[in-house]
């Protein structure tokens, strides 16, 4: 990948600020929205971007308020989109804020269903290899994943303070290290919950819950969905 330096981002930095001063609204998805931070018009407000871009976006621009478990974030003049698809998301956004009834006609024809949240995209591993502290409290995670999980057990075994772990965390996540916990062992769950036939009751144990309506709870609060939805789409993919 060839990054652009600052001198060459100059002019796309001035159009973009000029557009602004002008009041003229501005949408981003995925990587362009490294363009709006870069021309700081995002400063201070909320903001989204491809999940598994947010590490690099947190660092470069801590002055933005990341969301990136979000599909869309809305700020005063600003959109931004997740990843992938995002654009149309943020499409049928810009369609709503004019005609919500027309963005719910298209998005029909496009057969695109409506996606709050990128959380049940995120690869909780992925996230974690930008940083050798996080990476290895992940692995931690993983291995101890049936217990719940005890922070200054963790920070012992990775060979950092509490405060180290929870600083290093925050960093590249921007979470704790007990909200990072719970989205590995969602993301376990949801697995085993698509690929396997076991109750959900003995799904949440594997995964550190002590019942299934705890899990239930989380899954539908973090990801958007429910055991039996999960199972449902393992069972459309099969058919």
């Amino acid at each position: 990948m060839k990054w652009v330096t600052a001198s060459e981002r100059g002019p796309e930095r001035e159009a973009v600020q000029r557009f602004q001063a002008d009041g003229v609204p501005l949408a981003a998805a995925c990587t362009s929205t490294f363009l709006l931070a870069e021309a700081g018009v995002l400063e201070g407000l909320t903001a989204t971007t491809s999940w598994w871009l947010a590490p690099a976006f947190r660092q470069t621009y801590p002055e933005v308020a990341l969301d990136e478990s979000r599909m869309l974030a809305h700020a005063p003049g600003v959109t931004t989109a997740g990843a992938a698809m995002a654009h149309l998301d943020l499409a049928l956004s810009l369609v709503r804020q004019a005609s919500p009834a027309l963005a719910d006609l298209t998005a029909r024809y496009l057969v695109v269903d409506h996606r709050p949240t990128q959380a049940g995209y995120a690869i909780p591993s992925h996230l974690a290899r930008t940083d050798p502290t996080v990476s290895a409290f992940e692995n931690w995670v993983r291995t101890h994943i049936d217990q719940p999980p005890r922070m200054a057990e963790a920070a012992r075994a990775v060979g950092a303070s509490e405060r180290t772990l929870q600083r290093a965390v925050g960093k590249v996540l921007g979470i704790s290290p007990l909200r990072f916990a719970q989205d590995i062992r969602l993301e376990q769950a949801a697995h085993l919950l698509r690929t396997t036939d076991l109750p959900t009751e003995t799904i949440a144990r594997r995964v550190g819950y002590e019942n299934a309506s705890t899990l239930t709870t989380l899954l539908r609060q973090r990801l958007g969905t429910t055991p039996g939805r999960l199972r449902g789409r393992a069972t459309s993919a099969g058919a």
